[in-house]
């Protein structure tokens, strides 16, 4: 595992993130489509992809909060375990340096 593969996870829950934070800002917004967002791993990198969820038709908003609070726990996880593994990373480098020197 590299440091890119752990900022390309980063990236991408910052934009699954984003479209829930929106998703959310707009539960009480009428006719409101929340937007879906899928992590695709790739075999370097880590990528969201985000389209408009089914239209349910309800003049209401869509926005189900059911979904939306559980997934902004996960996404903070991820991004803590992230950060995490490139503190690591950069402490490691640090180290394998001073011993170089």
């Amino acid at each position: 595992m590299n440091i890119s593969n752990n900022v390309s996870s980063l990236q991408a829950n910052q934009a699954f993130m984003n479209t829930n934070a929106n998703n959310v800002a707009n539960v009480n917004t009428d006719g409101f489509i929340p937007a879906d967002t899928r992590m695709v791993d790739e075999k370097t990198s880590v990528r969201a992809t985000t389209s408009l969820a089914d239209d349910t038709g309800s003049k209401k908003s869509q926005t189900d909060l059911a979904k939306e609070v559980p997934d902004q726990v996960t996404i903070g996880g991820v991004a803590q375990a992230n950060a995490t593994a490139i503190k690591t990373q950069d402490e490691m480098f640090g180290t394998l340096l001073d011993i170089k020197v």
